[in-house]
């Protein structure tokens, strides 16, 4: 910057061959000055550019067809588009590659436009700046320093001229000789004048325009702010389309969805795990000894929860392997986002299991009339078929009692639970106090005889008899008969208690 400071002082002092007053100093020093931010402003403005145009994604100077179809959201777009043809119109992820597909290429039209419009009103004028106009204001600088020189060097021979003419012989000769040199050292002024008075102005103009020069970045920020809307007007023009789509689509996992979503997706009453390893259970697990005790292979597991996942019918395989059926069953259960028996009447269920003996089934059956209608519709069909299975209980071993201690922790347990473990220790005897009798007295709490093939897509086998508990269903009062096995002494007379 001295260095710098000592060529302009120089060059004031050499300028016009006359005394520099304080004045042109103190437009020397604010020549210096504008020039040093004018190197400033271009090194920082051509990083800028060499910067922005890295961040920008299609081929700078192409027109709009070309730059379009070189952005990487263009060939994206149509990979998707490809990809869901090929697919084809049954396919979900067809359908959705092909929505998607022309959502990137309108996306991929947002953002050429974007980049034209940068390249146009900021790109473009930040290289003018830079590559252009500032470099052209240092030459003249550069250009000013040589005319400097050719002026010195004129007068210096004008000086030399009139000393000769003093010293001379030939004075006519000299004479005219030191005037063309004088004529030369007034059009070397004349021009370091001109050249002086412009590279002023240029510089001047430049100090002047720096407001116009950070426009650019306000019209960057602006231009970036109007891309962003048009894309996300885009984005919210298809999603609600896509999602619809989504929401439509039946073949979507049954395990670890609500019950309620998966019904409704699929237009069932019976969630279609539970329906269709209950038949295969009723054609050849029924006397298997250990049913939902004995622990299934889990590769035979994780196919047939696979199978039921896609909704396949194809399930014979499965038929031999009566474990692995009830292993579906149970983890179904375990995996619903909330217990059939639901975490809003958690309380209650357990204050239900605490009631004396005689007050218990009464409790329980309060409790379950107030299941959501899904639960309660999905639970009947569940304990029906449980209290079928226990029919069999001297074959296959699985009691009331049995029964409710392997699954009831599958049917009912705490919001806040911790590990499966910790929950079976806090909550299994409560469980089984809940589960046990209901079970027990399936026609009892659920009057109506269960059509297990409710969707007709299974082979019936033949039912076995099973109104040796049902007693009658009073539908007009929340009071009901308690069964005679839990009425004790007084069971040859019919009583009813009341919920009071």
């Amino acid at each position: 910057m001295k260095k710098q400071f000592n060529r302009m002082k120089q060059l004031a002092n050499q300028t016009v061959g006359r005394k520099v007053f304080a004045k042109d100093l103190f437009l020397v020093f604010s020549h210096a000055q504008i020039e040093r931010r004018m190197e400033l402003v271009r090194v920082v403005s051509h990083n800028t550019h060499k910067r922005m145009v890295s961040c920008l994604q299609g081929h700078i100077g192409a027109d709009a067809e070309k730059r379009h179809k070189k952005l990487p959201l263009t060939t994206l777009s149509q990979a998707m588009v490809e990809g869901g043809n090929q697919l084809g119109e049954d396919s979900l992820m067809g359908k959705m590659m092909e929505v998607c597909g022309e959502a990137e290429n309108r996306l991929a039209s947002e953002l050429m436009l974007h980049e034209l419009q940068i390249e146009k009103e900021v790109l473009d004028p930040l290289s003018q700046l830079a590559e252009v106009d500032i470099p052209n204001i240092l030459k003249q600088r550069k250009q000013l320093a040589k005319l400097v020189l050719d002026y010195d060097s004129a007068r210096a021979r004008w000086l030399q001229a009139t000393k000769s003419i003093i010293s001379g012989t030939n004075t006519q000769a000299l004479t005219a000789k030191a005037d063309l040199l004088k004529e030369e050292v007034d059009e070397a002024m004349n021009k370091v004048e001109l050249c002086k008075d412009q590279l002023a102005a240029d510089m001047y103009s430049f100090f002047s325009k720096e407001g116009d020069y950070a426009r650019y970045f306000v019209m960057l920020l602006e231009a970036q702010a109007d891309y962003h809307r048009k894309s996300l007007t885009v984005l919210e023009s298809v999603l609600p389309a896509i999602q619809a789509q989504q929401d439509s689509w039946t073949e979507k996992p049954a395990f670890g969805t609500g019950l309620d979503e998966h019904l409704k997706r699929s237009g069932r009453e019976i969630a279609l795990p539970l329906e269709a390893c209950v038949m295969m259970l009723l054609e050849t697990g029924m006397k298997e000894e250990g049913l939902f005790r004995i622990a299934a292979g889990a590769s035979k597991l994780k196919k047939l929860k696979a199978a039921l996942d896609c909704s396949t019918s194809q399930l014979e395989e499965f038929y031999s392997d009566p474990h692995a059926v009830a292993g579906a069953l149970k983890s179904y259960l375990r995996e619903l986002p909330e217990p059939l028996m639901t975490y809003h009447l958690y309380d209650e269920w357990i204050q239900a299991s605490r009631q004396d003996p005689d007050k218990r089934l009464q409790a329980l059956w309060v409790v379950c009339d107030q299941l959501p209608k899904n639960n309660k519709t999905n639970l009947r069909y569940l304990v029906k078929f449980l209290a079928r299975l226990a029919q069999d209980s001297e074959v296959n071993k699985m009691t009331p009692s049995n029964i409710s201690i392997v699954l009831g922790p599958n049917l009912l347990w705490a919001k806040t639970e911790g590990s499966l473990a910790e929950m079976a220790a806090a909550t299994s005897v409560h469980v089984v106090a809940i589960v046990e009798p209901i079970i027990q007295h399936a026609d009892w709490f659920f009057p109506d005889d269960v059509e297990f093939n409710v969707s007709g897509m299974f082979a019936m086998p033949t039912p076995a008899s099973n109104h040796n508990n049902h007693l009658d269903y009073d539908c007009g009062t929340i009071e009901k008969k308690r069964p005679g096995s839990m009425v004790g002494p007084e069971s040859d007379s019919v009583r009813k208690d009341n919920l009071s």
